[in-house]
């Protein structure tokens, strides 16, 4: 089973938001429709930008990552926000 890292951009503030999960489509799904608590307020998302893994440690690092500020700077550095 892959997973994966992703970054969602929402349309009403034009701010990102990072995460993982297992099923993409249905994650996306489950932010548009409001089940997400933290990202209730800022619908709709489209999905920016996702990296796949094999393991879910990788998937979950590679989040912690993003969060931290070297890996916005790698994010702004590689043009991917």
């Amino acid at each position: 089973m892959p997973f994966y890292t992703y970054i969602l951009k929402s349309l009403k503030d034009q701010k990102y938001y990072y995460g993982y999960c297992s099923d993409l489509t249905k994650r996306l799904d489950n932010h548009n429709q409001g089940k997400v608590k933290s990202t209730k307020h800022r619908r709709p998302f489209v999905l920016h930008y996702f990296e796949t893994f094999d393991v879910r440690a990788d998937a979950i690092r590679r989040e912690l990552f993003f969060k931290s500020i070297d890996g916005y700077n790698f994010l702004k550095s590689q043009n991917i926000i």
